[in-house]
């Protein structure tokens, strides 16, 4: 069985971080293309960052740019999601998500796109309240 499984969530204030990770289980996320959604209450679930497999070119919605980062721990099998500077608006279900890439073109060359992942996590929540 394929699995991510992402945890660090939880509330918040503005202005405060968080650390979000997704871990993998039956698969090795480092040959995989691994992006992160979110999706508010009451709206779509949309992309806000991915990277590349070996941890390559990585890409960020411009809402996000600038505060948060994705990266890879490949000995814990793990990407993680650091969010800094966050905002109420911020505040959603957060997934994370995997795909296999292609040779060419990379997968990760603009925001994510939710159609082109096919494992998913089942989500973690991230409240950002004062």
């Amino acid at each position: 069985q394929l699995r991510l499984v992402e945890s660090g969530g939880g509330l918040v204030q503005p202005g405060g971080s968080l650390r979000l990770s997704c871990t993998a289980s039956g698969f090795t996320l480092a040959y995989y293309t691994i992006a992160w959604f979110r999706q508010a209450p009451g709206k779509d679930r949309e992309g806000v960052s991915c990277i590349q497999q070996w941890s390559g070119m990585s890409n960020y919605a411009d809402s996000v740019k600038g505060r948060f980062t994705v990266s890879r721990d490949n000995i814990k099998n793990t990407v993680t999601l650091q969010m800094n500077s966050l905002k109420p608006e911020d505040t959603a279900v957060y997934y994370c998500a995997a795909v296999q890439p292609t040779p060419y073109p990379p997968i990760c060359a603009g925001v994510p796109i939710e159609g082109r992942y096919h494992i998913w996590g089942q989500g973690i929540r991230v409240t950002v309240s004062s």
